[in-house]
């Protein structure tokens, strides 16, 4: 089965997404498209590294991953395709894939070097689609672009730990459709970090003093109903590893959500502060 998933700032309204997907069948017919998200914010590629990281693991390796966010190639960023934890990504060197590297080593990448096989009028879509089919075929990398080593990395993703080793500071990098707030601090660099050790997630003026394994476990006494928590903050670390702000049962239409009721933002810092 030849998987091509489409991740891109398109948005719904315009011709762009039904065109791609006709450009994909039209050159490999028997393809599987599946759509990830058509609604990154604009050339916005922090959101776009954690939709991708978050959603890649749902799939069968093999799967070409097609992402069309910021893709018009220029002098400060390249095509590139990379070979990943048996998945294949095709992109602009945008720093999108530095979530992925910072985790595990990239088995191959390649800067794409098939631009001058194209008629005058191609676009930068139509050299992603021809690069996708190529590897849903079972294609080489090798036959479209030449080896690199590095690709551009958006340092705001990684959260930093303080230099007495007792905070760890991290921010906002994504706001989903109910309105809760996913940081950049990890499950794993918590635990490093943490050491057992009590803790405060500070987000002024506000604070959490507990990490739930899940939502319903804000509903912590016998005596009330579920119900009764409606509306409660709290914090979890979500599917994809990622400590995760909330508003139990939130509904930006109706309770609110950790992004009206709480105040949080996209790039609004978040600290983790450990007892000494």
């Amino acid at each position: 089965m030849s998987i091509i998933t489409l991740t891109t700032d398109y948005g719904l309204k315009d011709h762009f997404v039904g065109a791609l997907k006709g450009k994909i069948i039209s050159e490999l017919n028997e393809a599987k498209i599946i759509d990830i998200s058509h609604d990154i914010d604009p050339f916005n590629a922090m959101e776009t590294c954690y939709i991708i990281g978050a959603s890649y693991l749902s799939f069968p390796k093999g799967t070409v991953h097609l992402i069309g966010v910021d893709i018009e190639k220029n002098k400060e960023n390249q095509h590139i395709a990379m070979q990943w934890n048996d998945h294949f990504f095709i992109c602009a060197d945008n720093g999108i894939l530095s979530m992925l590297t910072q985790k595990i080593t990239p088995q191959k990448i390649v800067t794409i070097n098939i631009h001058d096989r194209f008629p005058v009028d191609f676009t930068d879509l139509d050299i992603f689609v021809k690069v996708a089919c190529h590897l849903a075929k079972g294609g080489s990398l090798n036959v479209i672009g030449k080896d690199i080593q590095n690709i551009k990395e958006i340092t705001e993703l990684q959260s930093v730990v303080g230099n007495d080793g007792n905070s760890l500071k991290g921010c906002v990098i994504y706001i989903d459709h109910l309105g809760n707030v996913v940081t950049n601090i990890s499950k794993k660099q918590f635990i490093e970090v943490a050491k057992g050790r009590s803790y405060e997630i500070v987000m002024k003026p506000r604070s959490i003093k507990t990490i739930l394994p899940n939502y319903s476990a804000i509903a912590s006494s016998n005596k009330y109903p579920i119900k009764t928590y409606e509306g409660e903050k709290l914090a979890i670390f979500n599917e994809a590893g990622f400590l995760e702000i909330a508003i139990f049962r939130s509904n930006p239409a109706t309770v609110g959500s950790a992004n009206s009721l709480l105040g949080l933002n996209y790039r609004d810092p978040i600290i983790i502060q450990f007892s000494n």
